[in-house]
């Protein structure tokens, strides 16, 4: 006796491996990807572009295998400052967000403020901080924080006050206390908002760091990647300064990636934000 399939398990064995969404999703971009790259790779051997100008994949390639373990460590030195700054911002923009919206006042009086920290260059107040806070590692901290604070605050809140009108004349109706109200309603309603804030917010910090370092170009074996561009300029070495630039852009997209699948894993199975439409 044949076993009968689900409609939507039989749906999924008749359509083409390349016509699924999944597959889709990293084939076209990768696709993309290697077209690029090899374009690049025609373009500078074709015009015999010399590597101090432009260097092609291939020695970029041979740079992140030859200087591995110089770029992997200030990979990670630049990493452990982003991912510090990118969960302290998390912490205070959640705890901002929480005081903004059960007082209107504070949000008026404060906010203010807060928009402060995203129209300020950070290449303007990173030497005071570098200066006022001793510790090398805390002063990029703190800067990498200023520059992702602002998205975590500003979701969030949006989010605290997105909530469905009828479903908070309930809560009141029935006497819901504020917390009540902000446990089983505003934050459950936050939860999309705060998950676009922690994509954008992940990339700042990033971008952050690194300015940071710009900044404060300090040397010594503790550096991180922005200090290694500075010298593969210095010195020409324009290969090394590709393959530390391509690893800065590599972790931001798997910051992206790592936020958009934790989003899918909290979201999931109940919004429909991360609800697939196939």
């Amino acid at each position: 006796m044949s076993a009968v399939l689900p409609s939507s398990q039989a749906a999924k064995v008749a359509t083409p491996l390349l016509a699924r969404p999944q597959v889709q999703r990293v084939f076209y971009p990768s696709l993309v990807a290697v077209v690029l790259l090899a374009l690049w790779q025609g373009l500078v051997v074709w015009f015999e572009v010399p590597p101090f100008l432009v260097p092609s994949p291939v020695n970029v390639a041979q740079v992140l295998v030859s200087d591995a373990p110089l770029l992997f460590g200030a990979l990670l030195t630049t990493l452990k400052i982003t991912l510090l700054a990118f969960v302290t911002a998390t912490v205070l923009g959640v705890l901002v967000a929480f005081a903004f919206v059960q007082s209107r006042a504070v949000e008026t009086a404060l906010f203010p403020y807060a928009v402060l920290l995203q129209v300020t260059p950070i290449v303007a107040i990173a030497p005071l901080i570098i200066i006022w806070v001793r510790d090398p590692t805390t002063s990029l901290v703190i800067c990498a924080t200023l520059v992702a604070l602002f998205p975590i605050i500003a979701n969030t809140t949006l989010g605290l006050r997105s909530i469905n009108p009828g479903l908070q004349a309930y809560f009141k109706m029935n006497r819901a206390s504020r917390l009540q109200t902000l446990v089983r309603l505003r934050i459950p309603s936050a939860l999309p908002y705060f998950f676009g804030g922690l994509r954008i917010s992940s990339g700042l910090a990033l971008i952050g760091a690194v300015v940071a370092e710009f900044v404060a170009g300090t040397g010594g074996t503790g550096t991180g990647l922005a200090y290694q561009i500075l010298q593969s300029g210095y010195q020409l070495n324009i290969p090394r300064m590709f393959a530390a630039l391509v690893l800065i852009t590599v972790t931001g997209v798997l910051l992206f990636a790592a936020m958009a699948v934790l989003s899918k894993w909290a979201l999931g199975s109940w919004h429909e934000s991360e609800q697939s439409h196939e």
